[in-house]
């Protein structure tokens, strides 16, 4: 199995016709504003600063911060990562006694648009998720067939593939994580190596929901499935596999898939069987993740609040997706094209938070 990132390898949910088109034509055509899970207070220690950025990612500006107020980087709170290529909006906390300061900082591209006082510091993961407005240019006479895409994908969610941003310029990310995993690679860097290590998970997980949608499993459940509930996040082991079904069809809960490490059992029964298919394919076992902690992710997403607007040359479509999701998931589906390939020197982050 190769471990280079493509959305050709990948099955596509819709059966509706792609608009095609181009992104990120300039940066207003992209925008991503974090949804945090809580705003400041208005009494505390901590200073929350709610930013908009153009032309930075997110650790470019943590280390202007650090620099220009003289913070401490270890003192900075972020709840999560954005891009470079696009305008955001997010929400970044330090110590309330660098208040005075904020005056002297400017950073060419980045305004400060509110702050407020917090008893905490802003923690990684701290965010419901993102909402994204993004243009669709060069698909003229294309929004009413990305409409009907769209409707879909609300009413049957959305497969929640690691976008190529997770695999790094040239999507070789995996294939470097593997020589982490063997022992094989000469890099030292520690969270360089826990970085590229966990492209071999993402590569693992999409293959699995790809899958999973090539056999009519995205929306169904298996046996030995470790399924998570939407409205608590409570995961359960399903047993009776025709009756949790039911219960996935009505969009209630959906299947998980194993990111492999050392805490994370890998799945049982029939869904076990499809787990240890994609792991043969890729000549693996889970023992050779015990350096990773691992975790589980949901298969299938659902977008709030989509929306979208023909423009003259296309469409301009708005969603938001939970924490840890991306939006290039969606417009894949709607485009049905190699979106930010990762061998076009596309964007490193695209509203992935974890």
């Amino acid at each position: 199995m190769n471990l280079i990132f493509s959305w050709s390898a990948l099955s596509a949910l819709t059966p509706t016709p792609g608009s095609g088109g181009l992104l990120r034509r300039e940066p207003a055509d992209f925008v991503v504003e974090e949804r945090p899970t809580y705003l400041p207070s208005g009494s505390g220690d901590h200073l929350y600063l709610h930013l908009e950025k153009v032309g930075h990612t997110t650790a470019h500006l943590a280390r202007q911060l650090s620099v220009q107020l003289g913070v401490k980087a270890k003192d900075l709170g972020i709840a999560g990562l954005k891009d470079r290529h696009a305008v955001t909006r997010q929400w970044i906390s330090l110590p309330a006694k660098y208040e005075a300061r904020l005056g002297d900082f400017s950073l060419e591209g980045v305004q400060i648009l509110e702050t407020g006082r917090h008893t905490n510091k802003l923690g990684l993961g701290h965010l419901r998720g993102n909402r994204f407005t993004v243009r669709v240019r060069g698909a003229p006479e294309t929004a009413a067939q990305a409409q009907s895409t769209l409707d879909l994908l609300t009413h049957l969610g959305v497969p929640n593939y690691f976008g190529p941003q997770r695999f790094g310029l040239g999507g070789l990310n995996a294939e470097e994580g593997l020589r982490v995993l063997r022992g094989e690679s000469e890099l030292r860097d520690p969270q360089v190596r826990r970085f590229l290590s966990s492209s071999v998970q993402s590569a693992l997980f999409n293959r699995f929901v790809s899958l999973r949608l090539e056999r009519g499993l995205f929306d169904g459940l298996l046996s030995g499935d470790m399924a998570k509930k939407h409205d608590t996040g409570g995961v359960f082991l399903v047993e009776d596999a025709q009756a949790e079904s039911l219960r996935a069809a009505r969009n209630e809960v959906s299947a998980t898939g194993t990111l492999f490490g050392r805490k994370t059992k890998p799945l049982t029964l029939d869904a076990g069987a499809l787990e240890a298919e994609v792991l043969g394919e890729f000549g693996l076992t889970p023992e050779v993740f015990a350096s990773r902690r691992g975790d589980r992710r949901l298969i299938r997403i659902f977008m709030e609040d989509a929306a979208l607007t023909p423009e003259e040359d296309g469409y301009t479509v708005s969603f938001a997706l939970p924490k840890g999701s991306f939006a290039t998931s969606v417009l894949r589906e709607l485009m049905k094209t190699d979106v930010d390939a990762p061998d076009a020197g596309t964007p490193d982050e695209d509203g992935d938070d974890e």
